[in-house]
């Protein structure tokens, strides 16, 4: 059986708008009255429909997130993030992505027109394919707007970034402390302004310290493992000319994939070469060797970033931080130049025990009861 609210209504003895006021929670409805639409509610297991509180409320509830894609190892983190504050609110997201037709931008404006066309209460935005003058028409057209890791001009109150410039000073200043004096290093997209921010420091750190990264030291990938092998080979065949004893990757999916080519190539890292990573992913921890890298917490960035939206989309009054400082992050893979290397010692074998290998000799078995 189909229970409408008119069904409610009804057995409460009250008209249809009283027991909308009581389901919506809006509006002024007496104690006693509310309790016999409460009652009336669980004695027919009456469930409001989404739509119909939606028209009532005139909101969804529903936020809206565009990413550049779905993949990878930096949006998962900003896509759960997102969601478990918007579920402490009661509230959802819908997400698009750029997969589509024509060229990024176009891609990215289809994504975001997607999440306008489903009355979104409001819209996160993190990527860089949309320039700075399309986010601002976004916001001059009413759009309650949130941008992820990117500053832009004149939005700066809705921006939620970190200080990427800083962070590229502190990975060349790691490897300057641990004596690499001649680097490489793998960049990502010229449009990313968190990548051009975070390379340009730290070509202009390591000019500053009389190091400057030669143009033929410099290559570009797009962020993805899969970019990071070809950019690998190409430095593994400038190696022998450019001499460099470290490479400082524009993110971890790059360097663990430049770590992986290096060693099949028969180089050692850290013992032959160095690399540092930046955002410290789930898996720089656990890579072989460990990696060094610069995290940057894009997680509480996106869920204090979700927290100003909400609080300007339903009137909410949460706290929200702002500091995002990138922090370095040592680990195995930056060695300092001609550091010795702690080898694992091998066990003791003990007295009598016979040696391992296939040399060993059986043991005769033993058929006695």
């Amino acid at each position: 059986m189909n229970v409408t609210i008119k069904d409610v209504a009804r057995l409460a003895g009250v008209g249809v708008g009283t027991a909308s006021r009581v389901i919506s929670g809006r509006g002024s409805v007496a104690a006693d009255t509310a309790a016999k639409v409460q009652q009336a509610i669980q004695t027919l297991g009456f469930r409001p429909s989404s739509i119909a509180r939606a028209l009532t409320a005139r909101s969804l509830d529903m936020v809206g997130i565009y990413v550049p894609e779905f993949v990878g190892l930096f949006h998962g983190p900003v896509l759960d993030a997102v969601s478990q504050q918007l579920r402490q609110v009661g509230r959802h997201m819908v997400a698009s992505n750029g997969s589509g037709t024509g060229d990024a931008r176009q891609q990215a404006h289809d994504g975001v027109a997607f999440l306008r066309q489903r009355d979104c209460d409001g819209l996160l935005f993190i990527g860089h394919d949309l320039t700075d003058d399309d986010l601002r028409g976004l916001h001059a057209e009413g759009t309650q707007l949130v941008i992820i890791n990117r500053v832009v001009p004149g939005l700066e109150p809705l921006c939620f970034s970190s200080d990427h410039a800083l962070g590229g000073r502190l990975a060349a200043q790691h490897l300057l402390d641990h004596g690499h004096r001649r680097v490489a290093m793998v960049g990502g997209p010229h449009s990313a302004h968190d990548n051009a921010e975070r390379l340009h420091a730290f070509s202009r750190t390591m000019a500053e310290a009389g190091h400057a990264v030669p143009a033929e030291a410099q290559v570009v990938g797009n962020f993805s493992p899969a970019s990071g092998v070809p950019c690998a080979h190409t430095l593994l065949s400038r190696r022998a000319a450019l001499g460099f004893t470290a490479v400082f990757c524009a993110n971890d999916s790059m360097a663990i994939a430049l770590i992986s080519v290096f060693q099949q190539a028969g180089l050692r890292v850290p013992q032959d070469v160095s690399v540092i990573g930046y955002d410290d992913c789930d898996f720089a921890p656990h890579t072989s060797p460990p990696l060094s890298t610069v995290r940057v917490d894009i997680g509480d960035m996106a869920a204090q970033a979700t927290r100003d939206l909400v609080n300007r989309c339903y009137d909410l009054d949460l706290s929200v931080g702002r500091s995002f400082a990138p922090v370095l992050v040592p680990r195995a893979s930056v060695l300092a130049i001609g550091a010795p290397v702690a080898r694992p010692k091998r066990p003791r074998q003990a007295p009598n025990t016979p040696p391992r290998g296939r040399n060993r000799r059986a043991e005769p078995l033993n058929d006695k009861a």
